[in-house]
């Protein structure tokens, strides 16, 4: 499980660069996707189950099929974008340094943090059951305010997008 985690991680670094690097949006889509399904790995190995379900339900489904239909609308050119002398042509050392750094220091608080006797969670910890038990009894308030709030907006919406004359 530990090795899946840091396949995960690498590839979540990875693709966040490709994200960030590519110079076509359709690619910077593509890199995204790569990123949000490994994040959801990830979310896995953590046994984090509804973390991992969201992820791909709600942003590798919907948003980013959003994000492809914007840049099909765009009409963007396909000519790609040359980089010129700007004002961060030479933070892309730096920046990579950094990153590298901030690599190597979570790396090092991973095998101290290992180190050292670490509690374990109780094992129906992050189980979609838990969840649901205790949103639907310890924060069953929260919940239902949410969904009251939820319905308002979606009247709202319909209310102010429809026609000015309903016949019925």
């Amino acid at each position: 499980m530990i090795v899946l985690y840091w396949i995960c991680a690498v590839v979540l670094v990875l693709s966040a660069i490709g994200v960030v690097a590519s110079r076509q949006p359709v690619h910077s889509v593509v890199g995204l996707i790569v990123n949000f399904a490994a994040l959801a790995v990830l979310f896995l190995t953590l046994n984090a189950e509804f973390l991992a379900m969201i992820q791909i339900i709600i942003y590798a489904g919907a948003i980013l099929v959003l994000f492809l239909f914007v840049i099909a609308l765009l009409t963007v050119s396909s000519e790609p974008i040359e980089r010129g002398r700007g004002k961060l042509e030479f933070q892309s050392g730096p920046s990579v340094a950094a990153g590298l750094v901030a690599l190597a220091l979570m790396a090092v608080g991973v095998r101290v943090a290992w180190s050292q006797s670490i509690k374990p969670p109780p094992p129906d910890f992050g189980s979609v059951s838990t969840f649901g038990v205790q949103l639907l009894t310890t924060h069953l308030f929260a919940f239902e305010v949410t969904a009251f709030v939820l319905l308002v907006a979606i009247v709202g919406v319909v209310l102010m997008a429809g026609r000015k004359e309903l016949r019925f």
